[in-house]
């Protein structure tokens, strides 16, 4: 291959790169960029504080249970067909939800989102898997696609923040469309098509069915516990439904003759662990959007652009780390290492964030802490994603890349759920101690819970990330990888 035919395929790849980088933001920031707009369009619509949730609800349930489908599916019709397509999807379902005269098209439309969301996530992921083989320049490549995984909740505050204020609730939806037209073009121009080779394998249908209605059942129990408490029948119902399904799932994985998901990429210690450690990292972050946008906005008084302006610094951060990570500290010490190594800081960010009071100053007492977790993120987040897609087969890549954005999905729903629970009750029990005049402080006794708990999950994901992640010379590691590089002649991605 000549030299300026090598320099446009290593040009196509990084291009690649931001296409890819665009679908994960629009599906990461739509998380909490809606969230900014509910007071907005509750007034519009008018629907009641207890259906305000299914607006979240209902995205989240769609996106979560199918996941995994979504990541075989690319694995079945092409990477680049199923990116195109989900990203159609998001963009007619976001301009539904926008045009939305009323609470029921809403609520489908946020439903609809989540199905062609769950079929994108995987799939972008997918993209940068089978892309980006070259080792060095794969770290890059994750390094960037982690920034995005772990800064898009905090970049959804603030776009929703100035959308809202400037504009109208609906373009909350509406920028959308505008993001998946940028991202369709380039994906038309530049993510390759790859040609199947050998027999197609089909769908496992009785897989799919298990599984969905397991993360379904999963989701939902933690859902309805934030809003009807752990001690609703259907909450226990839908979570012990949810442990059934996913039993007879794993059950049947092992006897399919084209499983869904096959269990050798879950039982790889390295890949297992930076599942887990997604998960936990997952369950820990929704807890810093929620409970720190509380405080600013209702005990600091910040406007919603207020509050978005203030977890920049934890993104930059964020993106320091992650570049940092993927390109020195990762090849050098691997995921055992760094891994840890972040969620212990984002556990001692967490500690910190428990001392707030209704008299902290942002610079000296909010900004350092968000800054030390943002920094834990760009540790945790690209090593653990790279990891968890490294060593798949090609025809693999979709559902193994589904599984890094089930975990996310699903560490987000526990956590928000027990850190929501867990505030509520040290709240009610300042109240019954200290009267009911003590609304305030009550408030701020119920995030420094949630704060405590949260380091909780960190520490006890540094303890799961440092005894399950392989040493760098015990079997597939990331530095044995890159290192690989070095000997080897670089072979261009196809």
């Amino acid at each position: 291959m000549s030299e300026s035919s090598a320099l446009a395929t290593d040009r196509r790849r990084w291009l690649t790169l931001v296409v890819v980088g665009l679908a994960q933001l629009m599906v990461v920031l739509d998380a909490t960029v809606v969230n900014i707009a509910l007071p907005s369009a509750q007034a519009d619509l008018g629907f009641s504080d207890g259906q305000r949730q299914w607006i979240v609800t209902a995205y989240s349930l769609a996106f979560g249970s199918l996941l995994l489908l979504g990541g075989r599916l690319s694995d079945l019709m092409g990477r680049k067909r199923t990116f195109v397509i989900g990203l159609i999807g998001f963009a007619v379902a976001s301009a539904l939800g926008g045009a939305a005269p009323s609470f029921e098209l809403l609520v489908a439309a946020r439903a609809l989102q989540g199905v062609f969301g769950a079929l994108l996530a995987p799939t972008a992921l997918a993209v940068l898997t089978t892309t980006f083989t070259i080792p060095k320049e794969r770290a890059r490549a994750f390094g960037v696609f982690g920034a995005i995984a772990g800064a898009g909740g905090a970049v959804g505050l603030l776009l929703g923040g100035v959308l809202t204020e400037a504009f109208d609730w609906r373009w909350n939806l509406y920028i959308n469309v505008a993001i998946a037209a940028v991202a369709l073009v380039g994906a038309f121009v530049f993510v390759p098509s790859i040609a199947r080779t050998g027999p197609r394998p089909k769908l496992d249908i009785p897989g799919t069915l298990l599984v969905s209605a397991g993360l379904f059942a999963l989701v939902y129990g933690f859902s309805h516990a934030e809003t009807d408490g752990w001690g609703a029948p259907l909450t226990w119902g839908m979570l012990a439904g949810s442990v059934v399904f996913l039993a007879a799932f794993v059950l049947w994985q092992t006897r399919a003759g084209h499983p869904l998901l096959p269990l050798h990429i879950v039982r790889d210690r390295n890949r297992g662990a930076a599942y887990l450690s997604v998960m936990i990292a997952g369950a820990g972050m929704f807890g810093i959007f929620l409970f720190v946008t509380y405080y600013l906005q209702l005990t600091l008084g910040y406007s919603p652009i207020q509050t978005g302006l203030a977890f920049l610094p934890m993104i930059a951060m964020l993106v320091l780390a992650a570049q940092l990570g993927t390109n020195i500290f990762v090849p050098r010490f691997g995921p055992k290492i760094l891994v840890p190594i972040g969620m212990t800081i984002a556990a001692s960010g967490m500690v910190l964030l428990t001392f707030l009071d209704a008299t902290s100053s942002y610079a000296a007492h909010v900004m350092p802490p968000l800054m030390m977790i943002g920094f834990a993120m760009g540790t945790i987040m690209p090593a653990s994603m790279q990891t968890a897609t490294l060593g798949v087969d090609r025809e693999f890549a979709g559902v193994a890349s589904a599984m890094v954005n089930t975990s996310q999905q699903v560490g987000g729903s526990v956590g928000t759920a027990l850190l929501n629970t867990l505030a509520a009750t040290a709240a009610t029990d300042y109240l019954l101690e200290h009267g009911r005049d003590a609304v305030g402080d009550a408030m701020i006794a119920s995030y420094a819970a949630a704060y405590w708990w949260g380091g909780g999950f960190f520490a006890l994901g540094a303890i799961v990330s440092a005894l399950l992640f392989r040493r760098r010379n015990q079997g597939l590691s990331l530095s044995r990888e890159i290192e690989a590089e070095d000997t080897a002649e670089p072979a261009l991605s196809h």
